[in-house]
Parts: C-alpha cells; structure tokens; sequence
C-alpha cells in the first residue's frame, strides 16, 4: 500500500469516528430525565420514550466510550462513559443474585430479568474497559464478580464452554435463545466468541491464573469445536457435547471471529496457539473472501453449504470485514485481503452512513436500497462494532509503515 492510500484510509476512519458516530450518540441518545439511554430511535431520530431497553446497549455504549476516552482524552467522552456505567449498575445490576438483567422497561423496572451469558459477557467486556480508562477499582471488581458468576454457574465441567441462559437466580433456563431467530439449543457460537472476547479484555487489567487458563480453554473451544476443520466457517448451535445443530454460515461472525481469536491468542500470550489461529484466522478469511463477497465488495449477511441464502447487507459485517480482512493482511501479506479491507470501507462509505440524519444505516438490500423503517438505536444498534473498527482501522493502518 502506498503511503497516500495509508494516510487517506486513517484520516476517513477517524473522521466519520469523531464527526459521525461518536457525536450521534451523544447528542440524540441520553435519556436526561430518567438516566440511561433511549431503547429506540427511528432512523429519521423519532425517540421512542416508551421502548424497553437492555444491559446489552448500555454495555456497548460504555464500552465505546471508554475506549475513546482512552484514546482521545476528551472529556466529553469521559463523561458519556460515566453516564453509561451509572446506567449499568444502577438500573440493570441485580443486587440479589448478581449479573445483569438482560431487559428493562423505560421506567427501570425489570422486564426480563434472566442472566443471558451473552449479556454478561459485554458487561465483562465494557466494565474492564472502563476500568482500564478511568482505574476507578469498582468497575474492575464488578467485571470480576461477573467472571466468577459465569464461572460458577454457567460453565460445562463435562465438556467445557457455557450454557446460555439462566433465570434471575441462576437456573438454567428452559428457552435458551438469544433472539428470535436463535435455535434453542444448550451452546451457540456467538455467546463463546464474546465470552472469549471478554475474557482478552479483562486479562488486559486482571492477569489472574484463572482466569488465564479458563481463556485457554475458551480459545481451544474456538479453534477445535466451533470452526470447521473442513469449510473454515463456524458452527453456529450445538448441543451439551459440541454435536453441531446447524450448517447455516454466517459471513459477519465468521470475519469477526477471524481477528478476535487472534487478538485472543496474542493477549493469551501462548505462541503455539497463536501461530494456530493466525493459520486458522487467514484460512476463514479466505472462505469468507471466496463465498460472502458481492460485485461491490459487501459482506452478505448468510449462507449454507449449498451457497448464500441471504444476501441482504447489514451494518455491522461490514465493519468486520473491514477489520477481519486486514487482519488477514497483516498475517499473511496476501495483497487480496488489503484490497478487500479497503473495498469493506468503501462499501460502506457508499452505503451505511447516513450523511443526513448521522450514524449509519442498519440495514441495505441486496439491490443497495436503504431500510429506513430500521431503527437506528435500538436493542441491538449500537456504536461498538462501527466504532471499533475505525479504531483497529486507525491502528492497524497506522502500523503499516
């Protein structure tokens, strides 16, 4: 890469970070009157006073900020990530039996009070960032009371890795699912790739025995159990036993969890399962380049072993993408992967941002047409993924002398 093509690339992921996306939820979210954040805005910034909100935004929200606060300095950011964390334990942290629920009402009063692993998971992950942001020592206690609950309660001493949900006092649920369109099945890809992402995070600040060799396992569980040895995708559902539920094939997870294996491998600072990840995370990235990419260089959302069966474009893969294929990159110098890195970031300077209302668009069909009926905040839109890909884009870019 030339070293304009370098310096263009950084200077647009900070600009649309620092202009586009960190101000929007500054600036429309913060719910003044009663603490928190807004659960829904249209994409229009309809507030819906009424909606129900979740520990899971909040937690990206302060993840966001305290990562930006770090890097910055700005105290605005400081102070939307205290925001933030004042919401986290004063509305959503259970004071009974421990963890975060996972839904509230717009007043705060508890809606759906269960322990869903994976929302425990982004508190670990959010609370060690402010932690290491702020050093205020509660935030660092609070992320390890969360490590030892998952610990005690959801882990399989059988065969390893967590089960999924739990009622408010820690019973294991009956319907397991994440979403509506989950399966209800004991273990999913998706909750172990963040519980491994918030694991790195935590040892960033904690560097605990063991919690060290529970991230062993949990990367060992990536690498053998949930990536296929045969096609380099991951496995989306099993059982109790790892038998897998599903062959459908998610493009986003895949290319996430192309970099956040090994960005847990490395913080693990186990060389031998490093240099297997960066041999399995370029042999994903090469699958996703092969079967999820459209003429415009889009990440499509799905597909199965007979080919793609969404392709439809969501926000938040193509921020991965941008991240995974650089990743790729960096590892195995395959000119390919950068190329694909900067289309991801073209595509979605094209399509994403909203250069009207701000922020980006959920959601593009696969004929390039915006859904504007898609909320811009709401449960699951939130600042982490785009945000953090401008950062790994600023930093990874930066590296690249």
């Amino acid at each position: 890469m030339d070293e304009t093509t370098r310096q263009t690339y950084i200077h647009k992921a900070e600009t649309e970070l620092r202009e586009n996306i960190l101000p929007f939820w500054m600036k429309y979210t913060v719910d003044q009157e009663r603490g928190g954040f807004y659960g829904e805005i249209s994409n229009t910034l309809d507030v819906d006073k009424d909606a129900p909100r979740g520990a899971l935004l909040t937690s990206r929200i302060l993840w966001t900020y305290s990562a930006a606060y770090k890097r910055y300095h700005a105290p605005e950011y400081l102070e939307m990530a205290r925001w933030a964390y004042d919401d986290l334990l004063t509305h959503f942290w259970d004071a009974t039996y421990g963890g975060l629920y996972w839904m509230i009402a717009a007043n705060g009063e508890p809606l759906r009070p269960r322990k869903q692993i994976y929302g425990q998971a982004f508190g670990i992950y959010a609370l060690a960032e402010y932690y290491s942001a702020t050093g205020e020592q509660n935030a660092l206690d609070k992320a390890i009371t969360l490590f030892r609950l998952l610990e005690e309660h959801s882990h399989d001493p059988q065969y390893g890795g967590y089960f999924e949900a739990y009622t408010r006092d820690w019973r294991l649920e009956s319907d397991l699912r994440l979403s509506a369109v989950d399966m209800n099945e004991k273990k999913s890809m998706n909750t172990h790739l963040h519980v491994m992402e918030a694991y790195t995070n935590l040892l960033r600040v904690w560097d605990n025995e063991a919690l060290r060799l529970r991230q062993a396992e949990n990367v060992d569980i990536m690498m053998h159990r949930i990536i296929s040895p045969k096609t380099f995708h991951t496995l989306l559902f099993f059982d109790e036993a790892w038998t897998p539920r599903s062959d459908r094939i998610s493009y986003g997870h895949d290319i996430e969890t192309n970099w956040l294996l090994v960005e847990s491998a490395e913080v693990l600072g186990d060389e031998q399962r490093l240099a297997e990840a960066k041999t399995i995370a370029v042999q994903m990235a090469q699958a996703v380049y092969t079967e999820g990419l459209d003429a415009e260089g889009g990440l499509v959302n799905d597909g199965d072993p007979r080919g793609v069966i969404d392709a439809d474009f969501e926000w938040w893969p193509q921020a991965e993408a941008a991240v995974g294929f650089l990743n790729a990159y960096q590892i195995s110098g395959q000119s390919h992967f950068l190329e694909a890195a900067l289309r991801s970031w073209d595509f979605i300077e094209r399509h994403f941002i909203d250069r009207q209302y701000g922020e980006w668009f959920r959601h593009v069909s696969k004929d390039y047409v915006v859904d504007l009926s898609a909320p811009k905040v709401s449960f699951w839109k939130c600042p982490y993924h785009n945000s953090r890909a401008c950062m790994e884009l600023i930093d990874r870019l930066g590296k690249m002398v």
